[in-house]
């Protein structure tokens, strides 16, 4: 029996996953890491190019871009691969990773780069582009102190960090961080991304059946406030073991 006010793996509503950051994973890519939060595994990796889009030539700045994908058997029934391009949810995915990482990148400080950062899902449990961003904001940070260790920049041209969670509605309850036996019943199911500032860079909240209201809303906001603090405490600390000199906020 679950005990009163705990969930059905024996969470706190307002509690985190066990979350895991692995900087280096591949260590051919500039920068790199492996996070798990719970049964989620994402690894992350950045690429730099000394190139970009054809409407950035000739300005002076860079971009930041993302592309995600779920290995076949990261799901318990094998997902096919995306040969003939990006579905419309890997699009989406894609396109909310790379929005949210530009966010806290001075790009003309970056200069006229680009950095690619691919997030290929191993496990799927629940959160898989919130942990994207997560640890997609940790292999960016990597890549760049490569560039800046490497004479190429003369700091690391990072605005502030970026973390993202879930939160919902389940059988009545806020929760923080759903994995997949919560988030597929859900009565409501928000994804939110945060600066280290507590800037909002974008929520995505989406009902199933009842409505909700201004209220719980603000409770969301609320629980995934403090999960993103959390996160952006390990990001930090993942960063600074490495030897990467963050912004303050």
């Amino acid at each position: 029996m679950v005990e009163r006010g705990k969930r059905g793996d024996g969470r706190r509503p307002g509690e985190l996953r066990p979350v895991r950051l692995i900087p280096g994973f591949l260590p051919a890519a500039e920068g790199s890491v492996l996070i798990e939060m719970g049964g989620t595994r994402v690894v992350c990796t950045a690429t730099v190019q000394d190139s970009v889009p054809p409407f950035l030539r000739g300005g002076g700045k860079g971009w930041v871009t993302a592309e995600y994908a779920m290995l076949p058997r990261s799901s318990p029934e094998r997902i096919e691969r995306e040969r003939r391009g990006p579905g419309g949810r890997t699009h989406e995915i894609q396109r909310l990773v790379g929005r949210s990482l530009r966010a806290v990148v001075d790009m003309t400080a970056l200069g006229e780069r680009s950095i690619v950062v691919d997030c290929d899902v191993l496990g799927a449990d629940g959160g898989t582009r919130t942990a994207s961003i997560t640890g997609g904001f940790v292999a960016l940070a990597l890549a760049l102190e490569r560039l800046r260790a490497a004479g190429a920049l003369a700091a690391v041209p990072l605005t502030g960090t970026v973390a993202a969670v879930s939160a919902g509605i389940v059988d009545g309850r806020v929760v923080l961080d759903l994995p997949y036996a919560e988030d597929h019943r859900a009565e409501v199911d928000m994804n939110v991304v945060m600066t280290g500032s507590g800037r909002l860079v974008e929520v995505q909240g989406t009902a199933e059946g009842k409505p909700f209201t201004t209220r719980q809303l603000d409770r969301l906001l609320g629980v995934a406030t403090e999960g993103i603090k959390r996160l952006t405490d390990m990001q930090r600390e993942t960063l600074r073991a490495a030897g990467v000199a963050l912004p303050r906020r």
